[in-house]
Order: structure tokens, then sequence, then C-alpha cells
């Protein structure tokens, strides 16, 4: 049970309901996580505008798909880490071993994407400020700055819609169930 309230088209505030209308016209469902977002109609405005300027990035689908779910598996997302098991198979074709490894946070059998969750971890790990020598294994994996500003893009996009599944709690759509993802137990925050 979502702890947020899961908005519809008909209960959102004004502001969210033509947002909620077209995500759902696109995805052919409307994700909970969409739902929660709308409690906040510029929360929604945030997640959808940085996720198409994150789509426009020079890092092919596939690299995105590596931020994405590596970000939401060391921010315990499991709706994440499930949304976007969905779209790294069907969308940017990679392989079962490859998505498997990303959400496990172990080293992944492609060299360019495990360059790309490593660097991931050690933006979200460092808050941005990554030792030198992470930068460097990211630059000699054939990445440039231009790489690691859109993976810190791809963080920021993560880090909005993880924390906001991970405070709302809302459950996966059944169209997600194939990639359901469990995370570790959080800590819980001293009351």
């Amino acid at each position: 049970m979502s702890r947020l309230t899961l908005r519809t088209g008909e209960d959102a505030p004004e502001e969210a309901r033509e947002r909620l209308a077209a995500a759902e016209k696109a995805n052919g469902f409307l994700p909970n996580l969409l739902r929660v977002l709308a409690n906040a109609p510029v929360a929604l405005e945030t997640y959808q505008t940085v996720s198409a300027i994150n789509a426009r990035a020079s890092l092919p689908l596939a690299e995105r798909e590596a931020v994405q779910i590596t970000a939401a598996a060391v921010h315990g997302c499991g709706f994440c880490v499930a949304g976007h098991t969905a779209v790294a198979r069907k969308k940017a074709g990679l392989a079962d071993e490859v998505v498997a490894a990303l959400r496990a946070k172990a080293p992944v059998p492609d060299a360019r994407l495990d360059a790309v969750a490593r660097f991931t971890e050690a933006v979200i790990a460092s808050r941005g400020a990554v030792p030198d020598a992470a930068l460097a294994a990211f630059r000699a994996a054939g990445f440039d700055d231009r790489a690691a500003l859109e993976v810190v893009l791809g963080v920021s996009l993560a880090t909005l819609c993880n924390f906001a599944n991970n405070l709302g709690q809302p459950p996966l759509n059944r169209e997600l169930e194939p990639y359901r993802w469990e995370p570790a137990p959080l800590p819980v925050a001293a009351e």
C-alpha cells in the first residue's frame, strides 16, 4: 500500500492531469511513480522534463539505462529497478546477464557498461566529487567529459524518482511485475 496518495487523471491537481493523460497514452498504463509525483505537479513536471532532456544525451539508451538501474539499485528503489529493467530489455536490447549484473551491482560482462555502472556508483558515493582514479578509469573506457556530466544528469533524474518512490512506497504496476526487484531493507531513520 502506498504511503502517498496514488493520483489519477480525475483526482490529481489540475496542473498534473494533462501530464498524467499523456504518460498513460505513451506507456499504455499509468506508472505508479507518476501517480505519486502528481501529488506535487512541479515534481511531476520536473521528472518528465529532466527525463526528456536525459533522452537527448549523447550516451546511447543502453548506457543511460545502465545509469538508471545502477542508481536505483544503489538507492534501494525496487520500483525503478523494475521499470528500467523493462526498458533495458525491451528497448535497449541488453542481455539478461548484463541486466542481472547491473541489478546486483556486480561486475558487468560488457566492459563499457561496467565502466558506466562503476562511474555511476562513484558519482553517488562521492556526491560528484569522484576520486581521480574513478574519473581516469571512466575516461580509459572511452568516455569524455560530456559523458561524465551526462552520468551526473542521469543520477540527478534517478535521485528524484528513486527518492520519491522510496518515500511514497507505491505498489509495483502489474505491467512491471516480471521485472520485480527487492532491495535490501533500508535503515530506519531515527524518530
